[in-house]
């Protein structure tokens, strides 16, 4: 093929004005045509380029290039750049080669694409590990991003939820408010955001549900629009609040009852004072003088009630000293056993090197024998009641569960009865004044207010577990005298000693304060943690392929499966499962419903979290798990 002039001038006008480099490389390897965008990619001139072999480009050039390939190429300044490299041969002389440089810049692109790819991985890392539950939706609510804090807060798996609706996570009648939230994302605002649902209620996928709070955003994803969707659980918030409220409530009772019982006493002042001055000037009228005594007796008695009420109220006169609490409570053996009816068996066990409580000893063994005789009544048929003394020490984390409480030493003195024990219902009152389960008559409701009051004034804590059928545990902690032993917060490193080795506990508690409080104390020390509400849950998850090394179960749960049952059953799918038991009854009490199960672990509540570091690398390091006698 052959070109006029006016040909080969078109042809040079097309190569020069051509967006990709192009270059002629002659039979000797050298370049004989440089076009200005071969000068722009490269760096050189092309009166620079002209006559350089072809390998100061592309240092691989030699090599046969095939007809179109990747090859390194390299600038003037000595940096390379990756670029598509097409050959043919030339058609005035087949002994040369025209090359097209049809890559703009693919480092550049590579660079932008990994930029984008690491920040993909950083937006997906994120997720994945922030404390509150994240869910990635479609413009229709279907789930496509479930991170970990949504499969520990909800139960489920990422594969089992993922292309369901985001409703499926709420009971039905929440599902509207959900619809209506991600409806609203024409209105996000300029960054993205466009709402919040506050007092909303997540369901598990094992039925259990906890309060929540939603918020979403809108942004685009691949080129779709998506929703994020980010889920607080609120479980520690309202416990605290419910906890505030109590107090509260507790306080504004507290100075009620102080007023009242204020202004009785100036009544009864007046009532008592003149019956024993009618009494005295009707020493002739036996009959009338008689009437006179009874007013002056019940007189009398209403003032011992209006004392109980200023105990509950924090305003009577206390004398606190340091007080021996083992002593104290071995003195008072023989006045219970004098007291309490003959088919009640009175235990007493002592804390070793206990240190001095400080408080009132007149009030404090008044609450002894006032909880002791509360305890007989729950014991019609006859029972046991145990009494124990410990030195304890109630840190930040009790504090987050008992608002109320002062972290540091206490001594502690525990009431328990194996008598018919109380309903939820009526746990949430005990401590009111003039509430009481007894007929008429038979009480006046003051009793638990005035142990509760003069426990609070003297800077103590009550706390009360109890359990209809199984009995009931008061338990006094009464401030420790800082002389009797080292005060203050746990040495940092002594929980830390006892923190996890990559272990994964399965938690089984009912109470969603107390999962909530033990799931924080074991995921901060490093468990991998995983939690039921109930036997039948935590037996639905066993079944799955998840790994546990621990099962941390409740001994009395509703929905009928104790703790008992479901370690035997745990233990039978599970040879190697370590178990560890824990209850809100002394140990004394505990063990003696094992039946046969006495080698278990019992950790009894309430517990610290030093406590419960302790007791697991207790079970963790212990022998293998022993058999469990199945016919006990």
């Amino acid at each position: 093929m052959s070109f006029d002039n006016a040909s080969a001038s078109l042809l040079r006008a097309l190569v020069h004005a051509a967006p990709d480099g192009i270059f002629l490389v002659d039979r000797h390897q050298r370049i004989a045509l440089f076009n200005p965008a071969c000068e722009g990619l490269f760096g050189w001139s092309a009166r620079e380029a002209l006559g350089e072999d072809v390998a100061t480009l592309i240092p691989d050039w030699r090599q046969q290039p095939a007809l179109r390939s990747q090859v390194q190429a390299r600038r003037r300044d000595g940096t390379t750049l990756t670029v598509t490299l097409a050959t043919a041969a030339s058609a005035a002389d087949a002994a040369s080669i025209v090359a097209t440089v049809r890559e703009r810049d693919i480092t550049e692109q590579s660079r932008a694409e990994r930029a984008i790819r690491e920040a993909d991985a950083r937006v997906a890392t994120l997720i994945q590990t922030v404390d509150n539950g994240v869910i990635l939706t479609d413009r229709l609510g279907r789930i496509k991003t479930f991170n970990l804090a949504c499969r520990r807060l909800f139960g489920y798996q990422a594969d089992e939820v993922i292309d369901r609706h985001i409703s499926m996570l709420a009971p039905a009648a929440n599902a509207d408010a959900i619809q209506s939230l991600l409806r609203r994302g024409n209105q996000a605002d300029e960054h993205g955001r466009i709402g919040t649902v506050r007092g909303m209620t997540g369901l598990r996928r094992d039925g259990g549900t906890f309060p929540m709070e939603l918020s979403a955003g809108t942004t685009v994803q691949d080129g779709e629009p998506v929703f994020v969707v980010a889920i607080q659980d609120l479980t520690d918030r309202k416990h605290t609040e419910e906890r505030l409220a109590q107090a509260q409530k507790m306080e504004i009772v507290g100075q009620l009852s102080g007023g009242i019982a204020h202004d009785f006493n100036n009544l009864l002042t007046v009532i008592v004072g003149n019956a024993e001055f009618l009494a005295d000037q009707l020493k002739a009228r036996q009959d009338l003088r008689g009437l006179a005594c009874e007013i002056s007796r019940a007189g009398q008695r209403g003032a011992e009630l209006t004392q109980r009420l200023l105990a509950f109220s924090r305003r009577q006169t206390l004398k606190p000293v340091a007080v021996d609490c083992n002593e104290l409570v071995s003195s008072m053996h023989d006045l219970l056993r004098r007291t309490l009816r003959e088919d009640i068996v009175i235990d007493i066990a002592f804390g070793a090197e206990l240190c001095a409580a400080f408080a009132d000893p007149a009030q404090l063994e008044s609450a002894i024998l006032n909880l002791s005789l509360n305890a007989q009544d729950a014991m019609l048929g006859g029972g046991r009641l145990s009494i124990t003394t410990a030195n304890v020490t109630l840190d930040a984390s009790y504090q987050s569960l008992n608002q109320d409480v002062r972290p540091g030493d206490y001594v502690l003195i525990a009431i328990t009865d194996n008598g018919s024990g109380m309903s939820k219902e009526v746990l949430d009152r005990v401590f009111e004044p003039f509430y009481t389960t007894k007929e008429v008559g038979k009480g006046s409701g003051l009793g638990l207010s005035m142990v509760y009051g003069f426990v609070k004034q003297s800077n103590g804590h009550v706390s009360l577990y109890s359990e209809p059928g199984l009995g009931t545990t008061v338990r006094l902690y009464l401030p420790a005298v800082a002389a009797g032993r080292p005060t203050g917060p746990e040495r940092p490193d002594s929980v830390e000693r006892l923190a996890s080795r990559g272990e994964v506990v399965l938690i089984v508690e009912d109470d969603p304060f107390v999962r909530s409080y033990a799931v924080m104390c074991l995921r901060s020390l490093g468990y991998g943690v995983i939690a039921a509400s109930d036997g039948a849950g935590a037996l639905q998850t066993l079944d799955d392929d998840t790994h546990f090394d621990i099962l941390f179960t409740d001994v009395v749960m509703p929905g009928g499966i104790s703790g008992w049952e479901l370690a035997e059953t745990a233990s039978r799918r599970r040879p190697d499962l370590r178990v560890l038991l824990t209850s809100g009854y002394a140990l004394e009490t505990i063990a003696g419903r094992s039946h046969g199960r006495e080698h278990l672990a019992i950790l009894t509540k309430p517990y610290r979290k030093a406590d419960l570091a302790r007791k697991l690398r207790e079970v963790v390091e212990s022998s293998p798990p022993a058999a469990i006698c199945r016919e006990c």
